[in-house]
């Protein structure tokens, strides 16, 4: 069976993904059409060409070009034969399909006011395939459990981009809402969840509910504005954990100290190369400096999966070991 991100692909451009060796389709991360210029994939971290015959080359020259047609017939798959509907994803830059598949477009802008008010003779589009990694949370959640509140601590999860911050989160929310805990010490049961997914790409929600395993105590606030989601998730959803992805403005702080204050423990993620770069966001360094995280996990994509590291509350590092776990249990 096709995945369900096929079906955005005009029939030519499909056939020609299709063509692919299967152990290229299967680690597919991007696809990137660019009108007139090489058709580029992502798989497993790798960047190649595509030729006509769906072979792969790292030589622009042989690759195929996607036409004026192409790209036209892209876009109107993409926003379901209406680009009026989609005024507002277009104004942020991308658009998320069914499945939280998040796809980036880039063209000419049009503005109103000094703003973005819309994009036009849109030619480039990067369709970022996502998939759900269960395990991905194994190694990292029984040191982010508080055993004095039988909860989890408040965690800022920061990486650069597509490094697996999302999928990392996902799991997270799944593990946390059956109370798969990892740990032999901890043996309370599963918590209330919610999780607010402004992108739609943490649960990958189709007419409301989730298309990923977000766990059986989770419920979703899909695309709606992180700041305002959280608070109507707080009045309304009385949830114990809050899951959000990419904070990074001043509204977004705000709602996060209204967590505290409800007593909401958070995850949250944003992005940053390590933990020295916090101190250069005002938002983040202000939620630091006051202490509102007692967590922080940087983590890394290589050939061997996801790789992290985790600092304590005053930024210390600190091993990946849970305290009262030997190494056995740890890897179990």
């Amino acid at each position: 069976m096709d995945p369900n991100w096929l079906s955005v692909f005009p029939d030519r451009l499909r056939h020609l993904l299709q063509k692919l060796p299967p152990s290229v389709f299967t680690r597919l991360e991007e696809v990137r059409i660019r009108e007139s210029r090489p058709l580029e994939v992502n798989t497993g971290g790798r960047f190649y060409f595509l030729t006509a015959d769906g072979g792969i080359t790292r030589d622009a020259e042989a690759a195929f070009k996607p036409d004026k047609q192409d790209s036209s017939r892209l876009l109107d798959l993409i926003t379901n034969h209406s680009l009026y509907t989609m005024e507002e994803e277009l104004r942020k830059g991308f658009i998320t399909i069914p499945g939280g598949h998040r796809i980036g477009l880039a063209g000419r802008t049009v503005l109103g006011g000094g703003k973005v008010e819309h994009i036009r003779d849109i030619s480039g589009f990067n369709i970022r395939i996502a998939r759900e990694v269960c395990g991905a949370a194994d190694q990292v959640l029984p040191l982010l459990l508080d055993f004095k509140q039988k909860s989890v601590l408040h965690t800022l999860i920061l990486s650069p981009p597509q490094q697996g911050k999302t999928t990392l989160i996902r799991d997270l929310a799944r593990q946390i809402s059956s109370g798969t805990w990892r740990h032999p010490e901890a043996r309370w049961p599963g918590l209330k969840v919610a999780i607010v997914d402004e992108r739609s790409e943490i649960a990958g929600c189709r007419d409301g509910v989730p298309s990923y395993d977000v766990g059986p105590r989770t419920d979703v606030m899909d695309g709606c504005p992180k700041a305002e989601g959280m608070m109507m998730m707080i009045r309304s959803m009385s949830p114990e954990v809050m899951v959000v992805d990419e904070i990074g403005r001043p509204e977004d702080a705000e709602a996060l100290v209204e967590a505290l204050h409800a007593g909401v423990r958070v995850i949250a993620t944003a992005h940053g190369a390590d933990i020295d770069d916090i101190g250069s966001r005002p938002v983040l360094s202000k939620l630091v400096d006051s202490g509102f995280f007692q967590m922080y996990v940087t983590l890394r994509r290589s050939d061997q999966g996801l790789t992290f590291r985790l600092w304590d509350a005053k930024r210390r590092g600190i091993p990946l070991i849970p305290p009262g776990m030997k190494g056995r249990e740890a890897d179990a």
